[in-house]
């Protein structure tokens, strides 16, 4: 991460109806993107799951870089149209060892999703082209890798898990 004194100066995306956001809406706010195989996004979840922000999540998933990236993405879409977004989130990066088909279907049941309604979902054109817009977006915004995080007035997108100098330019 930049130094808190070198956030940058690229707009911080704002913020879209259909983001997964959590968090208090008068916390400091962390657009990330990011990627469920991706174990450094794993780690940005855990420092940032506690933290008093507001963080929206969108999907930097390609499957250049591993692939079931596309695939976890539309399964966790297929989750949030249950109301389960951020559960199924940090279910993949609770155990990115274990995601296969068989596997999410048994966190869809831990849940307490529909798994034929999931199916249908995470394999609907609604869901791919909500992934592919927010890789596009990602692009357009700079993002190279993941995580990569935006935040505060004008921070420019950083890669990699935030650190405590990240987080106390938040003034957290």
């Amino acid at each position: 991460m930049a130094p808190a004194s070198d956030l940058g100066s690229a707009p911080v995306p704002a913020l879209r109806s259909d983001d997964h956001v959590r968090g208090a809406p008068g916390a400091p706010l962390v657009v990330v993107y990011g990627d469920f195989t991706c174990p450094r996004c794993a780690v940005a979840w855990e420092r940032l799951r506690d933290a008093p922000v507001r963080v929206a999540f969108r999907h930097f998933a390609l499957r250049a870089k591993h692939p079931r990236a596309v695939a976890l993405a539309h399964a966790a879409e297929a989750a949030a149209a249950q109301g389960a977004f951020w559960p199924m989130a940090a279910s993949l990066w609770g155990d990115q060892g274990r995601i296969d088909d068989p596997h999410l279907w048994e966190r869809c049941a831990q849940l307490g999703l529909d798994v034929d309604r999931f199916e249908a979902d995470r394999r609907s054109p609604a869901v791919a082209d909500r992934v592919r817009r927010d890789v596009h977006e990602g692009l357009r915004a700079g993002v190279a890798a993941t995580p990569t995080l935006f935040a505060g007035d004008g921070a420019a997108g950083r890669p990699g898990p935030p650190d405590a100098e990240f987080l106390a330019a938040l003034a957290i």
